[in-house]
């Protein structure tokens, strides 16, 4: 029996021994990423799964694969994406296809979740969507490269892993290579401390289709690094390969870059994501639960749309828990429990806490000027830079988006807010007086919570 069958089939039979919705949450998540004659390894989302997992379901997971397999085999446990060894790589869209390393190339999985079917399209990402999917149908000149760019849990890392799943569906051959920038980094310097740069270049040079996520971590950095990209993206963009690249900045944003690359990402389509709307929250959230199983009452889905984050990532992480904390109390899904359950982070959002709104006033007040000054579009130099420093505080104090300050601020464009940032940043790094004005407002700001 295969490895595939005898979890399949344990999964089977555990699925008949626990309620649905405990099986949908503790057991669907789990990946077998490997096997021997002696031990079984599965790989769970994160901690708080595996612990849960062992100190709950292990007994019957141990106690169901002896019973199917014949055989007593040992449980070793695995957190987060699985790097893939030379011999294969685990990357499709039904996260059961297994791909040869010389038919796809990568140092990591795809996540069987992030699928253009399970992306929920909205005005705010409409654009960064359909180009993506136009990529993913049929690779183009005028889009290569593509980049992606946007603020923080908005969607890139989805679409980017979207266009892989939707290219192997239509060609199962294609040769893809998905990294973050990090890992084709430390795969870079690996490669040089091995002696192993051709094999490194080969590697990469011979791929259909190149996504490589979150390239703002090269900003700043390592040179060599960023000079062997620029090699390997000449080397695709002549061949007519395809080129996705994500970030959380616009190109001409991306302080320490250098300019040759700079320009090599401005050379096709660059498309951004924005923050979400309440409607498109909403969607999200009501896409997700049915993903898992869950049924959400509208009450529940419209309270946790206007907890106010727009980050994906953390609203998932609102239903995730409501689902949990629902799984292991066997209590039903109703706005009274959810509370309960995130009176925590309900109290984040409640209490007195700084707004942008408040920023902006203190930043004035500092230095003896009208909010509404701060807002216009004025370019007096003791307008200038009180609101460059208003913008870098609603950054730090808020966790605003850029698009979110810069609404905030007179409709400013998010690149004009990034500057400001930026720019205030480097004063409070090389500037004494500078430092010591906002640590004053920080002050004023801390007084004020």
């Amino acid at each position: 029996m295969s490895t595939t069958d005898i979890w399949k089939k344990s999964l089977e039979i555990i699925k008949g021994q626990i309620p649905s919705q405990h099986f949908t949450t503790w057991f669907k998540p789990i990946q077998v990423a490997a096997i021997n004659e002696t031990s079984l390894e599965l790989e769970v989302p994160n901690r708080f799964f595996l612990e849960w997992q062992r100190d709950h379901y292990l007994p019957l997971i141990q106690e169901t694969i002896k019973k199917v397999s014949l055989r007593e085999y040992s449980i070793v446990w695995r957190i987060g994406k699985m790097a893939v060894q030379r011999a294969s790589a685990t990357i499709s869209p039904s996260a059961a296809q297994t791909v040869a390393v010389e038919r796809v190339l990568t140092n990591t999985t795809l996540n069987p979740y992030y699928t253009f079917e399970n992306f929920v399209v909205g005005k705010d990402n409409q654009l960064a969507h359909a180009a993506c999917l136009a990529v993913a149908n049929q690779f183009s000149n005028k889009y290569n490269p593509l980049f992606v760019y946007g603020g923080v849990g908005l969607g890139k890392t989805h679409l980017l892993q979207a266009v892989g799943h939707r290219v192997l569906q239509r060609i199962n051959s294609t040769k893809i290579c998905y990294y973050t920038s990090e890992g084709f980094m430390n795969e870079f310097i690996g490669a040089m401390q091995r002696g192993k740069m051709d094999d490194f270049r080969n590697k990469f040079r011979r791929t259909d289709l190149l996504l490589i996520d979150d390239v703002q971590f090269w900003a700043g950095g390592k040179g060599r690094t960023q000079e062997e990209f620029f090699h390997t993206f000449n080397a695709l963009y002549e061949a007519n390969k395809q080129i996705v690249i994500t970030s959380d900045k616009y190109p001409k944003d991306l302080d320490g870059l250098e300019e040759r690359l700079r320009s090599r990402f401005e050379m096709g389509l660059i498309v951004d994501i924005q923050p979400p709307d309440m409607e498109t929250k909403v969607a999200i959230l009501q896409k997700k639960a049915a993903l898992d199983s869950i049924v959400l009452p509208d009450d529940v889905t419209h309270f946790l749309a206007s907890l106010g984050s727009s980050n994906i990532r953390e609203l998932e992480g609102y239903l995730a828990k409501i689902i949990a904390v629902s799984s292991l109390s066997g209590k039903e899904i109703t706005l009274p429990m959810v509370k309960e359950a995130l009176k925590n982070i309900i109290k984040d959002h409640t209490a007195k806490s700084l707004t942008v709104d408040k920023v902006q006033k203190a930043v004035a007040s500092f230095f003896n000027i009208n909010t509404a000054d701060i807002k216009s579009k004025r370019r007096l130099q003791n307008i200038v830079v009180p609101r460059q420093m208003a913008m870098y505080l609603a950054r730090e104090y808020c966790k605003a988006s850029f698009p979110e300050i810069g609404a905030a601020f007179g409709n400013k464009d998010h690149s004009t807010v990034i500057h400001a940032v930026n720019k205030v940043r480097r004063l409070v790094e090389k500037d004494t007086e500078q430092r010591k004005i906002i640590a004053s407002i920080k002050n004023l700001l801390d007084k004020s919570r």
